[in-house]
Order: structure tokens, then sequence, then C-alpha cells
């Protein structure tokens, strides 16, 4: 089930749906995936690591076996950022590669019956360094940038 929901524009159902997850897993596609597992009813990180992509795969697999019905993920999607600085080509070249991969995961959990949701990198905030992040969330373990992307589409929920 994807939802394209503005985060801006809430409404009840779609409220009262969000809340209903026991595990909100936050994915940041790219060469290593960031990838942040959110415990709503304990209102903690659980798992916060980078993977490759089809170890990615596997883990959500596995969360939805363990626990059907009960996992929401976030993907952030590439295919909805829409700026980019003056960059090289090396640049262009990785963005169709992530973008590419964020069509996979949302083939992959559609195929799957998980519900999900994609998120443009406009509404979530990245960037941010491991002090801030920490200052944040509480968290204070290392975690690179695409951790903690990860981990931003997901806390608090």
């Amino acid at each position: 089930m994807v939802s394209n929901r503005d985060p801006h524009c809430p409404d009840l159902f779609t409220d009262l749906i969000m809340r209903s997850f026991e595990f909100y897993i936050g994915i940041d596609p790219g060469v290593l995936t960031g990838v942040c597992i959110w415990n709503h009813p304990h209102q903690t990180i659980e798992r916060l690591q980078s993977m490759k992509i089809h170890e990615a795969f596997e883990l959500i697999r596995a969360m939805h076996i363990e626990h059907p019905g009960k996992i929401m993920i976030r993907v952030e999607d590439a295919r909805m950022r829409h700026w980019f600085n003056n960059s090289g080509s090396e640049l262009w070249q990785g963005a169709g590669s992530i973008k590419r991969d964020c069509k996979i995961w949302e083939d992959y959990l559609t195929d799957l019956h998980i519900h999900f949701e994609m998120v443009a990198p406009r509404n979530n905030l990245t960037k941010l360094t491991r002090l801030a992040f920490g200052n944040i969330t509480g968290y204070h373990a290392q975690s690179n940038e695409h951790q903690r992307a990860a981990a931003m589409l997901v806390y608090g929920l």
C-alpha cells in the first residue's frame, strides 16, 4: 500500500493509520543503504546501520514475516528531488542510480504488499551532523549521513 500524502496536510484517518504500526523503517537508498528501525511502542531506535541493497531487502522481508501488517516503510525518494546545485556529471550519474534504486524499492514493497510511503527529500531532515542528530534523537552512537537520513524518516512516529 503506497501513500504519497503531503506531511504538511495530515488528515485524521491517515494519522490513525500511521500510528497503528509497531515498527517504522526508514530507508535512505544509495551505494550503501541507510536503514533505521524505529520501535513505535517503545519510542526508540532499535537498529541503525548501512548495508547493501540486497541485505536491506532481506531485512525488510524478515521483518514482514515476523511482524505481518505491523511494519511501515518510509523510503527517501530521489525521484522527487527536482533541484540540483552546480554539479559534475559524476553526481548526476550517481543521482540516476539512486533514482533507479528508489523504483526498485517501490516495486519490491508493492510486490510484498508491505505498507510504505515514498518521501520527497525536501520533506525529510537530512545532512545532520552526528552531534545535531544526537541532540535531536538522544542517539549518540557512531552513525553516518545515510543512517541519520533514514532515522529522520521515522524518528518520533
